[in-house]
């Protein structure tokens, strides 16, 4: 049995603004292959990687809305691992920090169920832990 104690949410400081349904990450660290007269495939050139990402989150309460001043005003945030304790949900550790939203897609009204909203970002700095 799955043990569901630690959640992804997007901080903006050390406010919480929203937890995250559902989080698709998409990174890319491109390589150009180097050849000379002499040979093929001597070496390679590192090109700085991208990092995106897509999140769904709860459209409920300011939550979208508050992602979305963030998108228009372009103001970074992170996401942040919380891990429950007892009854709260207490900041762990951040893994990916000045993110952006760059574009957003509002869910449709649902009968039964939250409705998701869709925001696509981007990760400048993704902190990788020991």
């Amino acid at each position: 049995m799955a043990d569901w104690n630690t959640r992804l949410e997007v901080k903006l400081g050390d406010a919480t603004i929203t937890p995250i349904s559902t989080f698709t990450p998409t990174f890319n660290v491109p390589h150009t292959v180097i050849h000379s007269i002499e040979a093929d495939n001597v070496g390679y050139v590192r090109q700085p990687f991208t990092f995106t990402f897509t999140m769904g989150v709860p459209a409920v309460a300011s939550a979208v809305a508050d992602l979305t001043e963030l998108a228009t005003n372009g103001r970074e945030f992170s996401i942040a691992v919380a891990e429950k304790k007892g009854t709260d949900w207490a900041f762990k550790s951040i893994k990916f920090a000045r993110c952006v939203v760059t574009s957003a897609s509002p869910s449709n009204v649902v009968i039964d169920g939250v409705p998701q909203a869709s925001f696509n970002c981007l990760a400048l700095s993704v902190g990788l832990e020991a």
